[in-house]
């Protein structure tokens, strides 16, 4: 890995590095005024839930505070002790122009006081210079429908039920959460086969609520009824929230624990990524680095625990076939039946141990968003960011394996929502600071030096590992000759020995080979060789490159080439964590 740099305390705090669960809001400006009492109840109790199933994990509200439904909701949230975050789509003055009268502006502006805000960037084929108005502002809130929608973990939507074709209005919103696309803006989003995969991203909480201006059709739900509300042909409209994305959320729930835990007992002191430059994405860059640093340090963590328990495992086989070999072929050895017995179960009690806390589990989820995080760290500082509306690093990562690994874009959502809100170029400083640490070159620092020196390492253990093996099995084969044609007194001193011996060497053998292919070692060589590959190719294409365009191009392929290969390496060891059976 490149050089560690150290991290400065406040950045240790447990309750600024956990990951909150972020519920988007969208829903009608026309509420009538009888069910807004219900209507806040309601999202009290939804986030009181929320809180209680999930108490590590904090809540936090994405809202545009438009009148009606965001600023009812947004108010409702800090009711319940969770955090507000308002996204913007125009800057506020402008924004202000559009609330009925000055209380209104009071209210948006004491409620902004209150909240971290973002404001998302115009778009330059859709500004005039002058006022924003007509469609051009209906695309400006539909953008912002679209940002939350496409950076929260929850849509509540407080909707009438009834379809609309309005730019940007509650229906097309809620939409999009469902299909990544919106009549009239994202109409021409670049689709692979992974839009039929299993998204955890699709996840509505709808409840009903009836508006001043009805347009005469009948309402699918009672008012204040509230629903999940998902893609699934099956069962779309349930009461209690699908087991797939409660999954999602328990593995939040778990990481976030392990913040919490680990953090408080022992702080946090060094990251693998060296800091930002002064450049416009800083700050942005900072919170994806501030979660790359919990998750680098926690699978680092976990992955001791898994190697203290592979060596354990194996050791302990190894002595258990020793007690074996002894109690069968020697006299005088019957008590060694009892240590057969005590490391078989000491090898038991260490795997039942190690799968109940999920160590395995946790280091690769940890270690695949950490390298997650430091492709989308990385990106920020260099100034690359999604394209379209609704793409961005982690939309698609992973999406291939299955939807227990969701709770891990959910992370980069949130860790990347800055970012994605006010992407800036960072100019040649960013740019550079991106080359240098992400790739990196003869300086020993950067990606490209620390999958040379780990497939060249990794190599040299693989032999030694394999000349020990295939001595050992040879050892053992000579011993066996030789007892067979040699020795052929069955009264020899030297027998008994020489058969524990050929027993023993084999033996060795085995567990030396069952031990690398259970680390993968092999397959873990050949991927360090690859991504050498891929990132000695990228460095020599910047140098070939003549402008920053042609540079971040290099840089963009570079991240998708890194995130799919992350995604192999967890295929390549999600199966071999220890087990019982390896004794």
């Amino acid at each position: 890995m490149p050089a560690k740099s150290t991290i400065m305390p406040e950045h240790a705090d447990p309750d600024r590095l956990v990951t909150p669960l972020i519920i988007g809001v969208t829903g009608h400006r026309d509420i009538v005024d009888d069910e807004l009492e219900g209507l806040r109840r309601q999202i009290v109790e939804f986030i009181a839930e929320l809180k209680t199933r999930f108490p590590a994990t904090p809540i936090r509200m994405v809202s545009a505070l438009a009148e009606g439904a965001d600023r009812l909701a947004a108010r409702a949230a800090l009711d319940a002790g969770a955090s507000v975050q308002v996204v913007l789509p125009m800057p506020a003055a402008e924004y202000s122009k559009d609330f009925v009268s000055a209380e209104s502006r009071d209210e948006f502006a004491s409620l902004c006081s209150r909240c971290e805000v973002l404001t998302l960037p115009f778009k330059s084929d859709m500004t005039s210079g002058g006022a924003i108005t007509g469609r051009e502002r209906d695309h400006h809130y539909a953008n912002v429908g679209m940002f939350i929608s496409a950076h929260c973990h929850i849509l509540l939507a407080l909707w009438d039920g009834i379809i609309s074709d309005s730019l940007g209005g509650t229906s097309q919103i809620i939409y999009f959460h469902h299909y990544d696309r919106l009549p009239g803006i994202a109409e021409t989003v670049p689709r692979t086969s992974l839009f039929l995969t299993d998204d955890e991203s699709d996840l509505v909480y709808h409840i009903s609520c009836s508006r001043r201006q009805s347009t005469g059709d009948a309402a699918p739900m009672q008012a204040l009824r509230c629903q999940w509300f998902t893609t699934d042909p099956d069962a779309p409209r349930v009461d209690s929230m699908p087991t797939r994305y409660d999954h999602v959320f328990e593995r939040m729930e778990s990481f976030n624990q392990d913040v919490r835990r680990r953090l408080n007992s022992q702080q946090l002191s060094e990251s693998y990524e060296a800091t930002p430059p002064d450049i416009p994405e800083r700050e942005a860059a900072m919170k994806i680095r501030d979660t790359f640093d919990v998750a680098d340090w926690l699978a680092d963590h976990f992955q001791r625990r898994v190697n203290m328990t592979l060596a354990g495992v194996y050791t302990l086989a190894f002595f258990t076939g020793i007690a074996f070999i002894l109690y069968s072929e020697l006299s005088g050895f019957d008590p060694l039946i009892y240590a057969f017995l005590a490391f078989l179960l000491m090898g038991l009690v260490l795997t039942s141990i190690a799968k109940r806390r999920e160590w395995h589990r946790k280091y690769l989820d940890y270690r695949v968003l950490a390298e997650g995080l430091r492709v989308q760290f990385y990106r920020s500082v260099a100034g690359i960011h999604g394209d379209g509306h609704t793409k961005f690093a982690y939309d698609n990562f992973l999406r291939q394996r299955d939807m227990d690994l969701g709770w891990i874009r959910n992370v980069m959502r949130a860790a990347g929502m800055a970012s994605d809100a006010c992407p800036a170029d960072p100019g040649e400083v960013g740019l550079r600071f991106a080359i240098d640490n992400w790739i990196g070159g003869n300086d020993n620092k950067g990606q490209l030096d620390y999958y040379r020196n780990r497939a060249s390492s990794r190599a040299k253990i693989n032999r030694i590992i394999d000349t020990i093996t295939w001595a050992s099995l040879w050892a053992g084969i000579a011993i066996a000759l030789f007892l067979a044609f040699f020795l052929k007194r069955s009264d020899s001193e030297l027998k008994e020995p020489l058969v524990v011996l050929m027993g023993v060497l084999p033996l060795i053998a085995g567990i030396a080979e069952v031990y690398t292919q259970r680390k993968a070692d092999r397959e873990l060589t050949k991927q360090y060789r690859f991504m050498e590959n891929v990132f000695s190719n990228a460095r020599r294409r910047l140098q070939e490159a003549t402008t920053d365009v042609e540079r971040r191009e290099v840089l963009q392929g570079l991240g998708d080439a890194a995130l799919s290969e992350h995604a192999e390496w967890i295929l390549v060891h999600r199966e071999r964590h220890p087990e019982p059976a390896s004794l």
